[in-house]
């Protein structure tokens, strides 16, 4: 399943347990069959009692949820430790390359391995008002490449993240926006969907950079996203683009 086929399937489902089982499904295609999602800003997100702490839902190994959550892993969780201090996906991997990690942190990604979490994937995920979620996928197979599926988890996990604030329930309600955007705002951003940069967005619309950039921000603006992934599947699933 696509990108677009999972966007389609989201669209139609109001339950948030069938849109995760959609999410792990995709996830699964690109060998990530373990994955959870949650909140790491918000009072309290919805979950079921059996979930652990601060997620709304996840499908990691029974035996380790346990563990993490009987011996408080998330106080010293190196991926939810540094995910706040992320603009971007980022691979579990590099975490001991890129920081100098305590021996606590160590411990938890050597016995999330040896749980069966053998390579990660976490996507910071940003909302209004300043709102941090997160979605991380892990794969059972020692020679799993999540650099190699990094976009295509990104893209899943914005996509998930939006869709599933459509139907989750909240405190304010579901809001239901109503967005207008401009001719250039939408050629530009279908160009975002096609992986193309400011500068080549503007050589084939044959306008500046800056223009592009202008345009991008406007977009972003009226669909209060601060980032063009999230707000390319927003315009997706408002059925914009």
């Amino acid at each position: 399943m696509d990108l677009f086929c999972f966007i389609e399937c989201a669209k139609q489902s109001r339950s948030p347990e069938v849109l995760f089982d959609l999410l792990v499904s995709c996830s699964s295609e690109q060998g990530f069959s373990r994955v959870a999602y949650g909140a790491l800003t918000d009072a309290e997100p919805t979950r079921r009692p059996e979930y652990l702490p601060a997620a709304v839902t996840v499908n990691f190994p029974s035996a380790w949820c346990e563990r993490y959550a009987e011996r408080r892993y998330n106080a010293i969780d190196p991926v939810v430790r540094r995910t706040t201090m992320q603009s971007a996906p980022f691979l579990w991997d590099q975490l001991a390359h890129k920081y100098q990690l305590q021996p606590g942190e160590l411990r938890v990604l050597n016995e999330a391995k040896e749980a069966g979490l053998k390579h990660g994937v976490t996507v910071p995920l940003f909302g209004p008002f300043g709102q941090l979620s997160v979605a991380s996928f892990a794969s059972r197979f020692d020679d799993a490449d999540p650099e190699y599926r990094l976009s295509r988890l990104n893209a899943l996990a914005w996509q998930f993240h939006h869709a599933f604030a459509e139907i989750a329930p909240s405190s304010e309600g579901r809001c239901h926006m109503q967005v207008a955007l401009s001719e250039r705002e939408k050629d530009c951003l279908r160009w975002v969907e096609e992986g193309k940069s400011s500068w080549e967005i503007g050589v084939i619309l044959r306008v500046s950079e800056n223009t592009v950039n202008f345009h991008l921000k406007n977009a972003m603006r009226k669909l209060e996203t601060n980032s063009r992934t999230y707000c390319v599947a927003k315009a997706i699933r408002l059925g914009l683009i």
